[in-house]
């Protein structure tokens, strides 16, 4: 049955169609992801951990045909890359899948919502056929994270994040787009736990490769 959310997230895809002229990760003109990048896509789980410990597997590393189309979904608005994209994570969230965990997502900053008009990690993970439980929401304002080192990335976000609801020990495995050093990672984690929530791992659609490996 479609809902007013179905039926804004169509008009946001085709919309997004009708104004891609290239391939995401080729610019291929007449499509919006040709049969190559296609499989470039195809899933290539990066296994790290985070600062603080916390597991986290990704799906693709963020370079070239995946970096592309992220780049593309969440700075064009060409959210049909939504869908092979969401496939890709899938691979990875449905490896962390228990009976009773919640999938949480990275909370959007106000001022990237209303840029965009959606919550990149929330449209993946419906994507991925997840239910995204919006539990986490940004306090205050934080910097942008590009560019940032890891101890500048782990103090942009401190104490960044709030829970919206008591967990009471429910497993929760927390999701992202992109992850890079993780500090993210572990601040939503702080504020789930505080909570009452049991972080039992932590998803990302693509790793940024690092000198000495990835995230």
């Amino acid at each position: 049955m479609w809902t007013k959310t179905h039926l804004l997230d169509l008009g946001t895809e085709i919309a997004a169609f009708l104004l891609a002229a290239t391939c995401a990760g080729c610019d291929e003109p007449g499509t919006l992801l040709c049969g190559r990048c296609r499989q470039a896509l195809q899933p290539d789980p990066q296994r790290l951990a985070t600062p603080q410990g916390l597991p986290v597997t990704a799906a693709l590393a963020f370079e070239g045909v995946a970096a592309q189309c992220i780049r593309r979904l969440k700075g064009k608005g060409e959210t049909l890359l939504a869908r092979p994209l969401g496939a890709a994570l899938a691979s990875v969230l449905n490896s962390t899948e228990s009976a009773s965990r919640w999938i949480v997502p990275v909370p959007t900053s106000r001022s990237a919502f209303r840029r965009r008009g959606y919550r990149v990690p929330d449209l993946l993970i419906r994507r991925a056929n997840a239910e995204p439980q919006r539990l986490l929401s940004v306090v205050g304002g934080t910097s942008d994270q590009r560019g940032l080192g890891a101890r500048a990335r782990a103090t942009n976000v401190s104490g960044a994040m709030r829970v919206r609801r008591a967990g009471e020990g429910t497993e929760v495995v927390i999701v992202d787009d992109v992850v890079t050093t993780g500090a993210t990672f572990d601040e939503a984690t702080r504020a789930l736990t505080a909570a009452g929530f049991h972080v039992s791992a932590a998803v990302a659609l693509a790793a940024t490769p690092r000198r000495d490996g990835f995230g």
